[in-house]
């Protein structure tokens, strides 16, 4: 594949966009791991962001970086790529989340990076460059995070249910008072494992594209693994409190049982799909376990009106991040060339 020469300092200046947006991941999907355990108040804020990140982090010697292949070589001719597009990418990603962030919805940091990418190349080179099989799968599971997530969590709370029916309600709430830092821990570690991937990803297509590295290689340099890692974490531990409260408190009311019980469905779902190599939304994953723990108990007790504006914003992530990737892109062309 032939690779373009760009400027070494082109090049680091868009390992550390890539960086910053990856901190961005962690600050706006912290409510992803610990909306449950701190509106269940098993652990203060301050806490449970340091908890988090800690698993965030841990993650790098749990999972194998199939998700950074998929994101860096599954999604788009990576002869295509050079560092216009991941200007663009990025970008757009960032101005989604950013948006978002403001607002306080929680969006998915992944789909907007995912849509970031697919709309800087198709601005560049058409759509005949995308790769088929990363983008379907990356988007089935836009739907099927959620509605695992929903099914796991809701099983999860019926199965809970039975086991404990002959238990006081207050040793039921003690004991997954302890029980849910095991659940938070596993899904703040599935959290770090699929997300940090992600720009392990785009950062492996940068070096590979500009010549920094060689795409015959099977991992992207273990400086690439580390900082992305560390920059999630570090996201995390900021924590994005405006997501956390309406992941928390506005989907449904939460008590730690619940939260056990979300966050457990949540957890298996990332893993599984860590395992396949699929980017999927933490947000959407652990949105869809709320409120199958919500309905659970009655359908009344989830307020659809806050989910259905949720789903709303996933519909709108991948084409709003796109389009401002597109622009994104025309604006590299002038900076850089």
């Amino acid at each position: 594949m032939a690779t373009v020469q760009v400027a070494f300092w082109v090049v680091a200046m868009l390992v550390a966009i890539a960086i910053a947006f990856d901190f961005m991941n962690g600050f706006h999907d912290a409510a992803n791991s610990i909306a449950t355990v701190v509106s269940t108040g098993v652990l203060k804020p301050q806490t449970a962001v340091a908890f988090a990140a800690f698993f965030n982090v841990l993650a790098i010697f749990v999972f194998h970086l199939k998700v950074a292949a998929t994101v860096g070589k599954g999604i788009v001719d990576p002869g295509i790529v050079d560092h216009h597009v991941v200007f663009g990418a990025l970008l757009g990603a960032i101005f989604w989340n950013i948006v978002t962030w403001w607002y306080g919805i929680p969006s998915s940091s992944s789909h907007a990076l995912i849509g970031g990418i697919v709309g800087a190349v198709v601005v560049k080179a058409g759509a005949s460059v995308l790769i088929a099989g990363g983008i379907v799968k990356t988007v089935l599971f836009i739907f099927v995070s959620p509605l695992l997530g929903f099914l796991l969590g809701g099983m999860m709370m019926v199965a809970v249910a039975w086991l404990f029916r002959r238990m006081s309600p207050l040793r039921v709430d003690n004991f997954f008072r302890r029980a849910q830092l095991v659940s938070a821990g596993m899904y703040s570690l599935g959290h770090g494992g699929n997300d940090a991937q992600k720009t392990i990803g785009i950062i492996w297509m940068l070096l590979i594209a500009t010549g920094y590295a060689d795409a015959a290689q099977d991992y992207p340099p273990n400086w690439v693994i580390w900082s992305c890692y560390l920059a999630i974490g570090l996201g995390t531990m900021f924590g994005g409190w405006r997501i956390v409260k309406t992941m928390g408190q506005r989907i449904t009311k939460l008590r730690p049982v619940g939260g056990f019980c979300a966050e457990s469905g949540g957890a298996i779902t990332l893993f599984l799909a860590s395992a396949l190599g699929i980017p999927v939304s933490t947000t959407h994953t652990i949105t869809g376990a709320i409120v199958g723990v919500g309905s659970v108990r009655r359908a009344s007790a989830v307020r659809w009106g806050t989910a259905g504006s949720i789903v709303w914003a996933w519909i709108f992530t991948i084409p709003a991040s796109a389009f401002a990737a597109g622009l994104f892109y025309w604006v590299s062309l002038n900076l850089f060339d």
